[in-house]
């Protein structure tokens, strides 16, 4: 399983988290081969936008996907995910509308409930419930947590680990 980045947007619209592990150097040395990628960087994380445009670019598709499912399909309709030939990106909202945008390679299945659980295990333990993090985001200042930040980078890497192992006891 391939994770390329993982982005957090507050109900103003406004980009609070990024993360970005294909292009990080540092991962790599310390995740075995294979484990956050298959060697193969897609486009998106190649290309030379930088993190602020890429949030902006992200948010766009999700507001015009959101929309789009929901005036063809009724209120009822949720959007989840959708594919590129390159990528795939997961989406989960939460009730205060905060929302969890997560960019993964293609084979990747449903991580809507991997991205419930970061919420719920480490957005709302880390951030929420902290007495220093602020309750809004305003001008985009971000979530500034070193406990989240440990915990999101380890439960990735552990999701990436036991992808792996399931792969290989299929072989």
């Amino acid at each position: 399983m391939s994770v390329y980045s993982f982005y957090i947007f507050d109900r103003h619209t406004e980009c609070i988290y990024t993360k970005r592990w294909a292009i990080a150097q540092s991962l790599r040395r310390t995740v075995p081969a294979n484990a956050l990628s298959n060697g193969d960087v897609p486009a998106v994380a190649r290309r030379g936008l930088n993190a602020e445009d890429d949030a902006k670019l992200i948010f766009g598709t999700i507001f015009s996907l959101r929309r789009m499912v929901r005036q063809l399909g009724g209120e009822g309709d949720h959007f989840l995910s959708y594919r590129t030939g390159e990528y795939k990106l997961h989406y989960f909202e939460t009730p205060t509308q905060l929302k969890f945008i997560m960019l993964t390679d293609t084979r990747v299945g449903n991580m809507r409930t991997v991205l419930h659980q970061i919420w719920a295990t480490l957005y709302v333990e880390y951030v929420v419930k902290s007495p220093l993090a602020p309750t809004e985001h305003p001008k985009g200042v971000g979530v500034a947590n070193e406990l989240f930040e440990g915990g999101l980078e380890s439960f990735i890497v552990s999701l990436a680990m036991r992808s792996k192992e399931a792969l290989l006891k299929r072989e």
